[in-house]
């Protein structure tokens, strides 16, 4: 995958911010979490580097995660397992998810109504928002039938 040189320019920024050096292993991390459309753990990732012969440490890609968050090119997620997934958000519009408490797919959704809904809720309080976060909880088409048998 080619990267843009304008995001190769914005991560070395937010790399020396922090006081960090761009190497091949962070070029490495940021292409394969842009080459993605998954919500991905950070073994998931680590795995995925390792598959194509890239040798990082897991240090290395949860301090390029972090890094990569403040810079904007991904979203941590929580989803409420314990455990935080990653997503890319370039060049993705906003979105919202739908996750499904018996396998953990996730699904992205936009709905138009719901975003006016929450432009009118703000305005009506004088309220400024800065971001929000919208997840629905449930059960997927797939595991309904088995979820049903469990008396969910």
């Amino acid at each position: 995958m080619t990267i843009k040189n304008s995001n190769i320019e914005h991560f070395k920024d937010t790399l020396q911010a922090e006081g960090l050096r761009l190497t091949s292993q962070r070029i490495a991390i940021l292409e394969d979490i842009l080459a993605s459309e998954e919500h991905r753990e950070c073994d998931d990732i680590l795995f995925s580097l390792r598959s194509n012969q890239i040798s990082v440490s897991r240090a290395t890609v949860y301090r390029t995660l972090e890094i990569l968050e403040k810079g904007g090119f991904v979203r941590k997620m929580n989803i409420g397992d314990g455990r935080f997934r990653y997503e890319n958000k370039l060049p993705k519009p906003h979105h919202d998810h739908m996750i499904c408490l018996e396998c953990g797919r996730i699904i992205e959704f936009v709905d138009q109504e719901i975003e006016a809904r929450q432009v009118h809720l703000t305005k009506q309080h004088n309220f400024k928002l800065v971001r929000h976060i919208h997840q629905l909880f449930g059960i997927c088409e797939d595991c309904q039938p088995a979820a049903a048998n469990k008396g969910v």
